[in-house]
C-alpha cells in the first residue's frame, strides 16, 4: 500500500506507527494530531529508528488533515483517553464529535480508504464512522476482539503453562463489561482448552479478559494500554494491505448476523484488501446467545444516548 494515516499522535497512534513502519506495510505513514509539533515529533522519533530497525518507510507527521490525502487505510486513534475509573463510555460525546471531524476529512481526502477505529467506546465510534461516512459497512470496522482474544490467548497460556505460541482465543460482543469471551471457541493447538483447565481456571481467564484494559489502566495509574492495541491494529492493518483473508474478531457492523441490525458488535470476521468482508456466524449455546444479546442491549443503550445528545445539539 502506498500510503497509511493514523489519526492521533498519542501513545497507541504513536506505538501502532512503530510497528507498522518496521514492518514496511506502506510506502508512505503519515500521523496526524491537533496538537501543534507532537505529530511531527513522533514521527522524526520513529524515522530516526530506521538504520536500526532497517526499514525504508517514509514517515511524517503534522497537524493539516490534507497530508492524509490518497490514503489506503485510515486508522483513528484520536479522542479523549480513558482514566481511572472511567468507563468506555464515558468518553462516547466528546468522541464522538471528534470521529465525526475525522470522517468529513476522509470523506474529502481519502474516498477510497478503508477506515479502522480504535477511539473509544469503538463499538459506538466504529458505528458512528460508518453512518457519518454513508459507505458500505465493509469499508468501516473497529478494534476490539483482535486486543481483546490476544489477552485471553494470554492468561490460557499463563494458566495452562503452554506456549502462547499454540493458544487461538476468541471473544465476542462490546468492548468492554459486557464483553462476551469464548472459551468453547478458544483452543490450544486445535484442543479445546478444558481439557488443560479447570472450570475455576476459566472462570478466572474470562474475568480476567473481562477487565483485561481496566487491569493495566488500574496499575499504569496515568494512562491505558498502549502495545497490546496497537500491536492489534498491526494485525488488522498487515490483514488488509495484504489481502490475508484472515479470521479476525472484529467489530462490524451486523446487518442480520446474529439476528442483529444497525449496530456494531465484536464478531469473527474475515478481513482482507476489501476490509471487513464477512461475517462468521458462530452456532451458540443458550446461555452464550443470553450474555451476547446482554452486550447487545447494552451496546443499544449507548447508542441511543449518542443519537439523543447528537439531537439535542
Amino acid at each position: 500500500m502506498d500510503k497509511i494515516t493514523i489519526v492521533g499522535a498519542g501513545r497507541v497512534g504513536e506505538s501502532a506507527a512503530q510497528i507498522l513502519a518496521q514492518q514496511e506495510v506502506c510506502r508512505e505513514l503519515v500521523l496526524l494530531d491537533i496538537r501543534e509539533g507532537i505529530a511531527e515529533g513522533v514521527a522524526l522519533d520513529i524515522q530516526e529508528t530506521a538504520p536500526l530497525f532497517s526499514f525504508d518507510t517514509r514517515v511524517t507527521g503534522g497537524t493539516a488533515p490534507e497530508a492524509a490525502a490518497g490514503s489506503g487505510l485510515v486508522v483513528i486513534t484520536a479522542g479523549l483517553p480513558r482514566k481511572p475509573g472511567m468507563s468506555r463510555s464515558d468518553l462516547l460525546d466528546t468522541n464522538a464529535f471528534i470521529v465525526r471531524g475525522v470522517v468529513d476529512d476522509v470523506l474529502r481526502l481519502a474516498p477510497q480508504a478503508v477506515i479502522v477505529v480504535v477511539s473509544n467506546p469503538v463499538d459506538l465510534m466504529t458505528y458512528e464512522a460508518w453512518r457519518r461516512s454513508g459507505w458500505e459497512r465493509h469499508r468501516v470496522f473497529g478494534l476490539s476482539g483482535v486486543l481483546d482474544a490476544a489477552r485471553m490467548a494470554h492468561f490460557i497460556s499463563r494458566e495452562s503453562g503452554i506456549s502462547v505460541k499454540d493458544v487461538t482465543a476468541m471473544v465476542l460482543g462490546g468492548h468492554g463489561d459486557s464483553m462476551l469471551p469464548m472459551p468453547r471457541y478458544s483452543t490450544i493447538h486445535g484442543i479445546p482448552i478444558d481439557h488443560f483447565l479447570t472450570p475455576g481456571a476459566i472462570g478466572r481467564i474470562t474475568e480476567r479478559t473481562r477487565c483485561g484494559g481496566a487491569e493495566i489502566l488500574a496499575l499504569k495509574k496515568t494512562s491505558s494500554a498502549n502495545d497490546s492495541p496497537a500491536a492489534a491494529i498491526a494485525a488488522m492493518v498487515d490483514a488488509v494491505v495484504y489481502d490475508r483473508k484472515r479470521v479476525l474478531p472484529c467489530v462490524a457492523l451486523l446487518a442480520g448476523e446474529y439476528g442483529l441490525d444497525d449496530v456494531a458488535m465484536g464478531v469473527p470476521c474475515v478481513i482482507g484488501r476489501g476490509g471487513m468482508e464477512r461475517v462468521i456466524v458462530l452456532p451458540l449455546i443458550e446461555a452464550e446467545e443470553r450474555s451476547f444479546t446482554r452486550s447487545a442491549e447494552s451496546v443499544r443503550g449507548d447508542l441511543r444516548r449518542l443519537r439523543e445528545a447528537t439531537a439535542g445539539r
